[in-house]
């Protein structure tokens, strides 16, 4: 199984015909995945990579039976792009653009609440289902098919600590990118979540940063679920400077469980198993699940 994309989500590109959407949309139908067409606001009815343009999401819908979008819209649009896809009843809304204001993310969020609809993102890498889909800009390589989850706020993070999972042997379910903007649609928990009880998933790698509580609730939850399945986690910013986040617009620093340490020493109590490094995630993942 997965979870988010599979070989059957029918994908739409919103900002299809922009060189981001251009180039990573080409990237996603050479890796496989099911592209049905994109919007581009005032060139419906023309092909793009050899696939429909339409004029609005809820036309796509209509047509060609969408049921996910990546969005590669500018930042100063992009929230009325998600919210025209949460609008036409779009599940799964996947949300590259970096540099959404805040205030408009705090509009997103209160309007997808109210919809029946998975928001991923923004400013985040997207979802990857090996070898089903790839939904995102990840590079496809370098993920291989098989039974671990992955759950990070960093893009950069994802794609090594599958690489250490793939070099041990294994291979991933379905990796998620959340994002590192201070207001997401996915939370590190919600993810968790999805992955833990995801039948096919017997391990879960969860990455995150310094700042902000994502990984305590999560590990918090985890612990109160009850669940068996073992979590190898990661928390990336341990040397930074007190009071700094990381590159991302990130959670701010302040409260007593956003520092590296105390993310660590919750997750531990949780019954996390965490490592110290990234170059340790695949053996970790091995020997957890030996």
């Amino acid at each position: 199984m997965s979870v988010l994309v599979n070989k059957d989500s029918k994908i739409i590109v919103q900002g299809f015909t922009g060189s981001e959407g251009t180039f990573h949309a080409g990237q996603m139908i050479e890796y496989g995945t099911n592209v049905v067409g994109g919007v581009t606001p005032g060139k419906g009815g023309q092909e793009h990579l050899g696939k429909p343009v339409f004029n609005t999401v809820a036309e796509a819908v209509e047509k060609v039976g969408a049921d996910t979008s990546i969005i590669f819209v500018p930042p100063a649009f992009a929230a009325d792009a998600i919210m025209e896809a949460a609008d036409s009843g779009i599940k799964v809304i996947i949300t590259i653009t970096e540099g959404i204001p805040v205030a408009d993310m705090v509009k997103v969020y209160d309007y997808i609440k109210k919809r029946d609809c998975t928001l991923i993102g923004p400013n985040c890498p997207g979802v990857i289902t090996p070898e089903e889909a790839k939904v995102g800009i990840m590079p496809g390589f370098v993920f291989k098919k098989g039974n671990v989850g992955i759950v990070s706020k960093s893009g950069t993070l994802t794609y090594e600590a599958a690489d250490q999972v793939v070099r041990q042997g294994l291979g991933i379910t379905t990796a998620i990118g959340i994002g590192g903007d201070p207001i997401i649609g996915t939370t590190t928990k919600e993810a968790i979540k999805l992955l833990i009880e995801d039948p096919e998933t017997t391990c879960v790698v969860m990455i995150g940063e310094i700042g902000g509580q994502l990984e305590p609730d999560a590990a918090r939850w985890y612990r109160e679920s009850g669940s068996s399945k073992p979590i190898v986690g990661f928390i990336a910013g341990e040397t930074a400077p007190a009071g700094r986040t990381m590159g991302h617009a990130g959670a701010i620093v302040g409260g007593s469980d956003d520092t590296a340490q105390a993310k660590k020493r919750i997750m531990r109590e949780c019954g996390i198993h965490v490592v110290d490094s990234p170059a340790e995630i695949g053996q970790k993942v091995k020997e957890v699940l030996a």
